[in-house]
């Protein structure tokens, strides 16, 4: 099981950029499937990008999925940032799950806050 942070969130104003990134440790991050996943205040979780071991990549609305195998870094990059993008943006990590539903992935960061407001 891979130990995750999360790093990069802060607050925006409405149209801005953030990139989010993802830094594992304790085991090799090239065996990993990854996803980013945003929780709103009263609002479920909900998965926003993922990428597999193999670097296919899917996005959800205006974010962009990367890796860096070799720093041991995922990334997410934000733009465009609505209002509503406002949460608390987790990434989580596993061996033989992937894709935008949360459960199966075993391994999880606590996740740091993109706040979008003027």
């Amino acid at each position: 099981q891979l130990q995750l942070v999360e790093s990069g969130g802060g607050l925006v104003q409405p149209g801005g950029s953030l990139r989010l990134s993802c830094t594992a440790s304790g085991f090799s991050l090239d065996t990993y499937h990854v996803g980013w996943f945003r929780q709103a205040p009263g609002k479920e979780r909900e998965g926003v990008a993922f990428i597999t071991k193999h670097d296919t990549a899917r996005y959800y609305g205006r974010f962009t999925i990367s890796r860096d195998n070799e720093k041991k870094m995922v990334y997410l990059q934000m733009d465009s940032l609505r209002p509503e993008d406002t949460g608390v943006y987790t990434c989580a990590a596993d061996t033989s799950h992937s894709g935008f539903a949360d459960h199966g992935y075993n391994s999880w960061g606590q996740g740091t806050q993109v706040t979008v407001s003027s």
